[in-house]
Order: structure tokens, then sequence, then C-alpha cells
């Protein structure tokens, strides 16, 4: 399975990366241990969205800017309004990254 780096950008992900990090200088990781943790960790971010999450969200805002590059596409939102079936949240600025999913079975 092909899998995106996306989620290291994520707060759990860059908190990974950091420790990962620490590790490798402090000598208790090797520096090949922790990029297999980070490909697993990607892996596994990818098969627990595909089949743990169910719910929908509706986003309405102002689309600010958008770009499609190397299969990727960025939304830049201001004003946005997040709802779900239970709630509703107002976002002043949000970024959305999307990519085909179509990519990740090749």
């Amino acid at each position: 399975m092909a899998t995106f780096e996306l989620y290291r950008r994520s707060t759990i992900g860059m908190c990974l990366t950091e420790t990962l990090d620490e590790m490798v200088q402090n000598g208790t990781l090797s520096p090949e241990l922790a990029i297999q943790v980070l490909v697993q960790f990607d892996k596994s971010m990818t098969e627990a969205l595909e089949t743990h999450v169910k719910s929908k969200v509706s986003i309405k805002g102002h689309l600010h800017t958008y770009r499609f590059c190397d299969n990727v596409w960025t939304f830049m939102l201001q004003d946005a309004l997040f709802k779900t079936e239970d709630f509703q949240e107002n976002v002043g600025r949000v970024k959305i990254v999307a990519c085909d999913s179509k990519l990740l079975t090749q």
C-alpha cells in the first residue's frame, strides 16, 4: 500500500518526529529504525482514517486561494463554518490539503 506523508505535519505526527529525532540524537534509536517508525505511522494513519472514521462534515467559507500540484489540492479558506450532525464551529482561517485516494492503490 502506498501512503502519503501528509499526516507527519499533524500535531501527533510532529510530536512523533520530534521524539524520534531526540531519541536518535541521544543514541537510543538508530536513524534507520526512526525512518521505519515514520513509514509505519504513515501506513497506520491512512488505514485508520479509511476504516474507522465514518463522520461527515460540510464546510462553507470564503475560498481565498487554491492550488493543484503533484496530484495534491491545497485550499485556503477564510471564515469557514464546519458542520456535522451534532455541532458546528466557525474558524477564521483553514488550510485543507487533499490527495486522490486512487493514488494510494497504485
